[in-house]
Formats: C-alpha cells, structure tokens, sequence
C-alpha cells in the first residue's frame, strides 16, 4: 500500500510539473510585441504612404490619415511613444516578419494568404476594389467592357486589387506601379485605361481631380481591412482586439472617419508621393 501511495505522489509531482512547465510556456508574454513595446516605450509602425485617405504625409513628412489617428490612439492606450518606418507595399509583411516593425497600419486587406505569414486583428475597416477610369471615357459601363485585347489595367504591386485584376481581368494587360499614385499617373498620360483599386483612394482621387477621372458604379469585390501583427502573437491579438472593441465607434475614432472621409478640407495638408 505504501509503495502504491509512493508511486502515485510521485507521478502526480510529475505531472504537476510537466503541467506547470507547459503553462508557462503556453502563457509566456515575454517575446510578444505588446511586451516588448512596454519594455522600450516605443511602438514601430510600418506604413506605406500614397493610399488616400488612409496612409499619407504632411509637407513636414508626418504621417497623417486614417490608419496614423488609428495608430496613434493605440499608442496612447499602450502608454507607448510611435515610431514610423515607411516601405512599399509588398516589402511590408516582410519588414513585420523580420522584427523591423511591430505592426502593419497599411489598408491591409485581410486575406489567407497573408494570414500564412503574418497574424490579424479583427477587422477595423470594409471596403472594396473599383475601378476608375480617365474622364474622357464616358461610353465605358462596366469593368468587364475593360476585359478586351489592347486595354491596359494599372494596380499598385502587392495589392489586393492587383491580385484581383490579374484573377478577373483575362484579355486586358495588367500592369504593376509601385503605388497608387504612379497608376493614376499612368491612367492621366494615357498609358493606361482604368485602374483597380480601394473605394476610398479612388473617391478622394476623384475629389482632387474632378472631372479628369471617373469611378465605374458599384465595386468588383468587398474585403475586410486588418492591422498585421507579429505571426501566433497570441496576447497583442488579443489585447489589438480588445482595444478595437473600445475604439470603434468611440467619438475619436467617429471624428478621424469624418475628417478623412467626409471632407476634403485635408486634401491642402498632405502630399503625394
């Protein structure tokens, strides 16, 4: 009996242990972003300027727009100062993989083939890709008119409305800029005959250029946007997540959506690149 009595308390030690050491494993924050964040006071965004109204810079090269009010505020729940690092578009999953920023505040629509390399939050944003066309294209109803040999589509490289064009689009070319605004730049020399791209660059390109373009009626798709984070970062998901729950909606974040989006009094305040 005693021996039986022994050989239990023994495994029982083990196994508390072994549970033990797996919990804190399995709980172990110190690796995670919010934590190191903490640790250094600072928090490193990588952004990719030129996406209207969401990603963009003041002529003193700050980062203003949507994704920036966003950013900060999370800084500011952090406790945490900001630290910008700016990349095109498709070297960001790389930059946030590699440790050279924390999070990704890009418009970044949320889909499974990034969610391999890197992690999400809940969404933040719904929008869609459009298509915009030169203003002087008044007979052209719908993007599938586009879909002929000889036309030529113009997305930004890495983008979600690139990776759609090159799904939908099976005759017209499509053709890479490095962003949004070398497409538009393409579309007004007549190198190109329509781009696809998010609603909203396009609904504020068309603010600042009237009657030279024209957004074709209704969108091609509909996507969820997402703040990338650190692959399996399980406690900044979550903690992302919950401060998402209070700022949406807030009168902050209400406010940043009726600058950005409502208005075009901006437009003076910021540059293109």
């Amino acid at each position: 009996m005693k021996k039986w009595l022994a050989v239990i308390l023994m495994i029982s030690a083990l196994l508390i242990a072994g549970c033990s050491d797996n919990s804190a494993a399995g709980v172990s924050t110190e690796n995670s972003t919010i934590q190191k964040a903490l640790k250094n006071k600072k928090l490193v965004i990588g952004m990719s300027t030129g996406y209207f109204p969401f990603d963009m810079k003041d002529p003193n090269g700050t980062f203003v727009g949507y994704d920036a009010d966003t950013a900060e505020a999370l800084a500011k729940a952090l406790g945490v100062e900001i630290e910008y690092k700016q990349f095109t578009f498709d070297g960001l999953i790389p930059a946030l993989q590699t440790g050279e920023v924390d999070m990704v505040f890009a418009g970044m629509t949320i889909r499974g083939d990034r969610a391999l390399a890197v992690s999400f939050a809940n969404p933040y944003f719904q929008t869609g890709q459009a298509v915009m066309l030169p203003g002087t294209d008044t007979a052209t109803k719908t993007w599938q008119e586009l879909d002929v040999k000889g036309k030529k589509i113009a997305v930004g490289i890495g983008t979600t409305g690139a990776l759609l064009a090159k799904d939908v689009f099976k005759n017209a070319e499509v053709m890479d800029f490095e962003n949004f605004p070398d497409a538009a730049a393409a579309l007004a020399q007549g190198q190109a005959d329509g781009i696809v791209y998010d609603e909203p660059a396009i609904a504020v390109w068309k603010l600042q250029n009237g009657d030279k373009v024209r957004q074709l009626e209704g969108l091609i798709s509909t996507e969820n946007l997402g703040i990338a984070l650190k692959k399996n970062d399980f406690e900044t998901i979550q903690w992302v997540n919950s401060f998402l729950d209070s700022y949406l909606g807030s009168p902050t974040e209400l406010a940043s959506r009726e600058k950005w989006f409502e208005t075009s009094d901006w437009l003076s305040e910021v540059v293109e690149e």
